[in-house]
């Protein structure tokens, strides 16, 4: 589904990936781990072709990205929902009217954008909530909105990053089980975390990286996060 071929990005003087090659398939589970520069926002923004790479090439369902300008470039993003680690709500809309602002802007259909809604509010546990703002709600329920925002027009990719970043144990537990769930649904998620407690849970594939290189990609049933990355 994703695939970095020999990819480096460069920031004027700055190398921020060198050489990044892996494969991502339909489906997986994949958690990004590394320090902050280590590479993983630049690699998200490259899936989303905000940028292009400086030397290699990234495929999207077996289509070069550097060939996808205006529609192509939009349809491209609709396929990709994103968890951003800071939110991003609109905090004069509902939780409601935040969710359902995906479909809104696609035009769908005002029933079927209430069923939607409906659903994946009810899925991540807020449809209790759907009236409030984001403001009287607590961190882990907002984080549960973004969730349910980025997932809602069923993306074929849902990229989180550093999705339970300022949540305790408990509430990580719940937004895990949400993420698994839609995994289990077939969308592929990739998860940028430095938590090594959810990658040893979940015991997922890990892409490690540093000073925007691979150090290593593997499945483990335990994996223990290197002090220094």
């Amino acid at each position: 589904m994703i695939k970095f071929e020999n990819v480096s990005k460069k920031f004027g003087e700055i190398t921020a990936l060198e050489e990044i090659n892996f494969e991502i398939k339909e489906g997986e589970f994949v958690f990004l781990i590394g320090s902050s520069g280590s590479g993983k926002t630049t690699i998200f923004r490259l899936i989303l072709g905000e940028y292009l790479p400086t030397e290699g090439k990234i495929f999207f369902e077996e289509k070069d990205t550097a060939s996808f300008k205006g529609k192509a470039l939009c349809e491209l993003r609709r396929k990709v929902g994103v968890v951003f680690q800071d939110f991003k709500l609109l905090a004069n809309r509902t939780v409601f009217e935040n969710v359902s602002l995906p479909l809104q802007i696609r035009k769908t259909a005002p029933e079927e954008v209430a069923e939607k809604t409906e659903a994946v509010l009810k899925m991540v546990g807020l449809w209790e909530r759907k009236d409030l703002f984001p403001a009287q709600l607590a961190t882990g329920e907002i984080q549960r909105v973004a969730i349910a925002r980025a997932f809602i027009a069923d993306p074929a990719v849902l990229l989180a990053d550093e999705p339970t970043g300022n949540l305790d144990p408990e509430t990580t537990k719940e937004l895990m089980k949400i993420l698994k769930e839609i995994n289990e649904k077939g969308t592929t998620v990739i998860m940028a975390t430095h938590n090594s407690e959810i990658v040893n849970e979940l015991k997922a594939r890990v892409i490690l990286l540093k000073e925007g290189k691979i150090l290593s990609d593997e499945k483990k049933s335990k994996y223990l996060l290197p002090k220094d990355v």
